[in-house]
């Protein structure tokens, strides 16, 4: 039986604020991808080529891997968990590795390198992948989970959209951010710590601003939306870890893969989530719970990959004798 609470969260209005609204969140998204974009040059894809091992590993576990356990998951705990959260779960797994990642993977002493070029690629790619991934594993869980539900629309993405909106906040600020930095490179130096800070401040304001008008509702349901983020995340992170130590990849490569694995690029969701183009809101009016699920995902992760960059640097002595 599914707790009253996680019920409610489907009825969960969320709003922006309008177009006004939606066009800040989107003007956030654009510059954030900028940002991370001032750390990559075109050279960032030709070192995936020539040294392809853990790049490998990285997109396969991100790509791939996260998707389908995602789905797993859910199938799993269907009697606990409401169709929409389900969704929102397949639609974080279905995004493209989260904007900070090449931050945290500075802070782990990670391999930085690898960072920015898996980011790089999974960027680039996400602009199939994701409408892909979340319309197969969707229409997936439905078919195995959500036939009984009656208040699940039928999942048909379209990708036209969805495409357009990947290339306008993610691949036009991502060819800019490239361009900057290979003609431009001091001004991207002094522009990217700035961003970095700005960018995570300005995500996490957008979304207290979304729930304000539900924020009683929000903190009754506070705990479950945690332990379902928290299990989720762990899942993330564990496949990372998991599938690049079967593989020995090096410590630093790792904590890479771990990371790049573990945080997602949720604001990316939402901005889907709430493009009415791409969500019909007279179709999905009860989606709560995938709005709720993919906001805290874009706080979560923040805080488990300060927390994991953290515990790395204290061990990171013994780590570095290990190698």
């Amino acid at each position: 039986m599914k707790p009253e609470a996680i019920q409610m969260l489907d009825s969960l209005d969320v709003q922006m604020g309008g177009n006004g609204g939606m066009i800040a969140l989107n003007i956030v998204l654009a510059v954030v991808m900028f940002g991370v974009a001032l750390g990559i040059k075109p050279r960032t894809f030709v070192d995936i080529v020539k040294d392809p091992r853990s790049a490998l590993i990285g997109i396969v576990c991100q790509l791939l891997l996260l998707p389908a356990l995602t789905f797993l998951l859910t199938i799993t705990f269907k009697n606990w968990l409401s169709p929409m959260i389900s969704l929102g779960m397949i639609l974080v797994a279905s995004c493209p590795g989260g904007n900070i990642s090449n931050f945290i993977t500075s802070l782990s002493r990670g391999n930085t390198e690898l960072s920015v070029s898996l980011t790089a690629f999974n960027t680039a790619a996400c602009v199939f992948t994701t409408p892909l991934n979340f319309s197969f594993w969707g229409n997936m869980y439905i078919n195995f989970a959500g036939k009984r539900d009656m208040v699940i629309p039928d999942l048909q993405i379209p990708l036209s959209d969805v495409f357009t909106t990947i290339v306008i906040l993610l691949g036009i600020p991502l060819v800019l951010g490239v361009l900057c930095a290979q003609y431009l490179p001091k001004v991207a130096q002094w522009l990217r710590k700035p961003m970095q800070y700005i960018s995570i401040f300005a995500f996490v304001a957008m979304v207290l601003i979304a729930f304000g008008g539900n924020f009683g509702v929000f903190i009754k349901c506070i705990k479950y939306i945690f332990f379902i983020v928290l299990v989720h995340n762990l899942l993330a992170l564990g496949i990372g870890f998991g599938v690049s130590s079967i593989f020995k990849t090096p410590y630093k490569d790792r904590r890479t893969i771990t990371i790049e694995t573990g945080i997602q690029n949720s604001g990316l969701g939402l901005a889907l989530l709430l493009n009415p183009h791409i969500f019909d809101p007279e179709l999905w009016a009860n989606n709560g719970g995938m709005l709720v699920i993919t906001a805290w995902w874009g706080v979560w992760h923040i805080i488990s990959g300060l927390t994991l960059a953290a515990t790395w640097r204290i061990r990171g002595r013994k780590e570095a004798t290990e190698e």
